[in-house]
């Protein structure tokens, strides 16, 4: 009688087939949960931005009495609006970063040059066809600003704080503005 637990024993066929199978069955449960988790961790980290380039826009017009401008134009880090840097007088939220923030922010999913995959929901950019339509973007008078995530969110929840009013807006942005630039598109 042989002893299966011999120094000379080997795997069957059958057994290496298994332990394929069930690495195999861990590999793509794994996938299925990053799938899950990363587009909420993105979205997280676009509130968080919204958040902290509104204070900072706050703490900019309590020194100047007025919101950094952009003679009424929307910026950007993105090819598409005539890309700006992410900070100093010329930066797409000019004077903002680095005196009231460290840098402006990009996208959790930005690459070179401000390019983002897009979500398939806007403009011009539907299903992926143009993804320098995915970025942030701001615009400002002088004395009403609008911040946008533009077509980068990957989910529009019921009850989300940064709810962008403007109708052609509320299926692919999120925003944070003044009453006065509510309904800027």
């Amino acid at each position: 009688m042989k002893n299966k637990y011999s120094p000379n024993a080997s795997f069957t066929l059958i057994e290496l087939l298994i332990v394929i199978a069930i690495i195999g069955i861990l590999a793509a449960l794994i996938i299925v949960a990053l799938n899950t988790v990363l587009p909420k961790t993105r979205d997280a980290q676009r509130q968080n931005d919204l958040r902290n380039v509104e204070k900072a826009l706050e703490m900019y017009y309590t020194t100047n009495q007025s919101y950094p401008s952009t003679g009424g134009n929307w910026w950007g880090y993105n090819y598409i609006f005539n890309p700006h840097p992410l900070s100093g007088t010329n930066g797409y939220i000019p004077n903002l970063a680095p005196t009231y923030m460290p840098t402006l922010p990009l996208d959790p999913r930005d690459g070179t040059n401000g390019i983002t995959t897009d979500t398939g929901q806007c403009p011009g950019g539907a299903n992926g066809s143009d993804p320098g339509y995915a970025h942030y973007l701001y615009r400002s008078n002088g004395t009403d600003y609008k911040f946008i995530a533009w077509c980068t969110p990957e989910s529009y929840p019921a009850n989300n704080p940064f709810f962008d009013p403007q109708p052609q807006h509320s299926n692919n942005a999120w925003a944070v503005f003044t009453p006065g630039a509510a309904q800027w598109y």
